[in-house]
């Protein structure tokens, strides 16, 4: 099988730190490169990062430094890639940074400028306005129109070929004690979206998923254990290819809010990993020196949009 993005999850740190490195991958990364590359030679000055969560760049979001007696000594605003730089060099010694912006929390750190009277503070990581407030208890049907269901598989021991389902649907009920939450989905494997038409044709068949034969992928929870104040580990059973098996997904709630047709939204995301070999799919080929064309490990990468009660708005 093949599929979408890396499983990395790009918004896992948590807080703000003073040397933490940025998540992002892909083109985020990219964009992050290109606009500290622009920044110049200066030799003092603050440089850093605003992200979100899961990676993505918080425009103009405000970064104040003040000293230890609580008087500001520079404010500057990140440019539209979240990049934050200032040429303005500070005497050494010990700051505290608060990160601002528009529906964000703000979030404070320590950080310390060297001799030379820069900080490089890496990125600092914003969560959205409420911090982890969950959403309401209840049902919430996820929506596949604003939603990801992604993996991805290496390639001749090189790279990852990347693909994608485009048919899926589900519901994920929220209880008071969010450990007693559920979820279940289902996906059309014959949905699977590679962007080359020769190999989802192949991915289809009997060597693969078998769509004819199995021509949904179902996963339903079992338990949920709390890792941490905005992330869980969810226990479940996957169906695949007519083989059941136990998987975990690591999962990260990334907040909720309105949406434009009048309901609210949460949004989640979550990875695994999986072997094809535990759901029957052995196929293969190995070419030169041993190396087997298709990866035999799967990377799974969600990104969920779910709403609020039973049915979607569209």
């Amino acid at each position: 099988m093949t599929g979408g993005a890396d499983g990395a999850d790009p918004g896992a740190a948590d807080g703000v730190t003073g040397n933490g490195a940025d998540g992002g991958t892909g083109a985020r990364a990219g964009t992050d490169s290109a606009a500290v590359a622009g920044t110049g030679a200066a030799s003092g000055g603050v440089r850093a990062r605003v992200r979100t969560r899961d990676g993505w760049a918080v425009q103009h979001a405000v970064l104040t430094v003040t000293d230890m007696t609580g008087a500001q000594v520079l404010r500057v605003e990140a440019d539209e890639h979240g990049v934050v730089r200032s040429g303005q060099p500070l005497p050494q010694g010990a700051y505290t940074v608060i990160a601002t912006a528009v529906g964000y929390a703000p979030a404070a750190s320590t950080a310390m400028v060297t001799a030379s009277g820069r900080a490089d503070l890496g990125a600092l990581v914003l969560a959205r306005q409420g911090g982890v407030e969950l959403p309401p208890p209840g049902p919430w049907t996820i929506d596949p129109m604003h939603s990801t269901v992604a993996a991805s598989a290496q390639h001749l021991g090189m790279t990852s070929v990347h693909g994608r389902f485009t048919e899926f649907g589900g519901r994920i009920e929220i209880a008071q004690d969010t450990e007693k939450s559920s979820v279940e989905a289902v996906i059309k494997a014959e949905s699977i979206n590679t962007g080359n038409a020769m190999r989802d044709q192949h991915l289809r068949s009997g060597d693969f998923l078998d769509v004819e034969n199995h021509p949904d992928i179902t996963y339903r929870s079992t338990s949920i254990d709390t890792a941490g104040p905005d992330r869980w580990t969810v226990h479940g059973r996957l169906e695949m290819h007519g083989v059941v098996r136990e998987v975990d997904l690591d999962l990260s709630y990334l907040g909720s809010g309105p949406d434009p047709w009048g309901g609210l939204r949460a949004a989640f995301r979550a990875t695994a990993e999986l072997r094809r070999s535990d759901f029957a799919m052995n196929y293969n080929q190995v070419v030169a020196a041993g190396i087997a064309a298709v990866g035999t490990t799967l990377k799974v990468d969600l990104d969920i949009q779910a709403v609020q009660g039973e049915t979607l708005p569209f």
